[in-house]
């Protein structure tokens, strides 16, 4: 089996394994980076790390056009269901939920997470299996000592690094996580985008650690 990664740019993936397709932080309406619109966008699911509007992004509009699955932390699925979604499915750090393509399983992360006002609850990881593959997207976080004990429990192929600095880690610390972690591939993510982000990788050199760095649009394929 094989896994298809399309970075979209920010934070934002597609993922597709020849059946269904996920969507991964879909900040795509007001991204400058974006590589496509919301209304170009197919998907089967939809996977949502924390609820800040850089990530729900363009959750709804394309959750309701494409009739997908949504998944998302407990009270941020909530917001959604509010939103006239149908298909939601919520969880917490530690649980898994399971979808016709593989799961989602949500890990901790060290942020906040809220919504024009609103607590949108736990800010997470997630642990996508698809595809025969297993991808680590850390959603926005600091560094933490237990990404390690992530790496060692779920074996990811690729991980996906926050290293914008500012809101999330840097690029050295970045690196650090990367090496925790273990997955032989990482891709840097969450900087370019606005100006108070890092402007490049330059720094995120893990060791032992392949880097990946996708520009928006552009595909990953594992097989």
């Amino acid at each position: 089996m094989a896994l298809d990664i399309q970075f979209l740019g920010h934070s934002a993936f597609l993922l597709a394994d020849g059946t269904h397709t996920l969507l991964i932080d879909p900040f795509l309406t007001g991204n400058p980076t974006a590589s496509t619109t919301a209304q170009d966008i197919r998907c089967t699911h939809i996977a949502l790390s924390h609820g800040h509007s850089d990530h729900i992004g363009d959750t709804v509009s394309i959750a309701q056009r494409c009739d997908a699955v949504v998944v998302a932390p407990f009270e941020t699925a909530n917001y959604l269901g509010e939103q006239g979604l149908a298909h939601v499915e919520s969880g917490n750090p530690g649980g898994r939920v399971k979808t016709s393509f593989g799961s989602v399983s949500f890990v901790q992360a060290f942020h906040s997470s809220s919504y024009e006002g609103r607590y949108m609850g736990a800010a997470c990881g997630l642990i996508i299996s698809m595809g025969g593959k297993c991808m680590y997207h850390c959603g926005d976080t600091a560094l933490f000592g237990d990404m390690k004990l992530i790496g060692e429990l779920y074996k990811p192929d690729i991980a996906a690094v926050p290293i914008g600095d500012r809101f999330t880690m840097d690029a050295s610390q970045g690196a650090r996580a990367a090496e925790l972690i273990g997955a032989p591939v990482a891709v840097p993510i969450h900087y370019r985008t606005f100006p108070l982000l890092a402007q490049s990788a330059d720094g995120f050199t893990p060791r032992g650690v392949q880097v990946q760095e996708l520009m928006p649009g552009e595909h990953l394929r594992l097989e």
